[in-house]
């Protein structure tokens, strides 16, 4: 029986991954404290991502989780990179929004482990 696999998970996950030692790379190579905080975030994320991708067909719950943590990723993760490439912000308040959302994009995949899950034939 084949697994159902959410898709944009999966590649966010291959992306993070991959993200995660280009920024060890980057970091060892300039020495950026913020490239050296960024990839231990991403390469932790990337398994997750690909749980999630695991996890949200059928879990409308999952998925939402899935999605909040993607974008407090992006957000979290995009403003410290873009201030070690230019020196300028994402947008003001990106990181602490990013921040925030991935505590809450975990905290709702948590409440799935408290959710009745639908009887499998």
């Amino acid at each position: 029986m084949a697994m159902e696999l959410y898709r944009p998970f999966a590649f966010a996950g291959g992306l993070s991954g991959a993200a995660a030692l280009a920024a060890y790379a980057a970091s060892a190579h300039a020495g950026s404290a913020n490239l050296a905080t960024v990839a231990p975030i991403l390469l932790a994320h990337a398994p997750a991502l690909l749980v999630f991708a695991l996890l949200a067909p059928g879990r409308t719950i999952a998925k939402l989780g899935g999605w909040i943590v993607l974008l407090g990723l992006v957000l979290f993760t995009g403003d410290l990179v873009m201030r070690d490439m230019t020196g300028a912000r994402l947008f003001p308040y990106a990181a602490p929004l990013g921040g925030t959302s991935l505590i809450v994009g975990w905290l709702v995949i948590a409440a799935t482990g408290l959710m009745k899950q639908k009887a499998s034939l």
